[in-house]
């Protein structure tokens, strides 16, 4: 067919679940390592480790899911099988093969 990549295959649902998911879970622990979770605190205060986990683990969850997928609209499907033979960030109109020359 075509070997041109289309805005799905870009934005493959399950690849950026599982980057979502795996950042939240990091999150997740991190904050509960941090709070006591795992130590031998009462009843109360373990309880309130967990659910501060929880909370800032569906932050970062929705927080990265919404970043990559705000940064995957930024790409350009038809772009992505071109190629450069200059400089990205150079103008357009800029001419130049390389020689830099410095106006003193």
């Amino acid at each position: 067919m075509t070997d041109k990549p289309t805005r799905r295959d870009l934005m493959r649902p399950a690849q950026l679940l599982a980057i979502a998911f795996g950042a939240a879970l990091f999150a997740g622990v991190v904050t509960a390592v941090t709070m006591g979770a795992f130590q031998a605190l009462p009843g109360e205060a373990i309880a309130r480790a967990w659910s501060t986990a929880g909370i800032m683990a569906g932050v970062a969850f929705i927080v990265v899911l919404l970043g990559l997928s705000m940064l995957l609209l930024v790409v350009d499907p038809a772009a992505q099988s071109k190629t450069l033979d200059r400089p990205i960030l150079l103008p357009k109109d800029d001419k130049r093969d390389g020689d830099e020359t410095s106006a003193t």
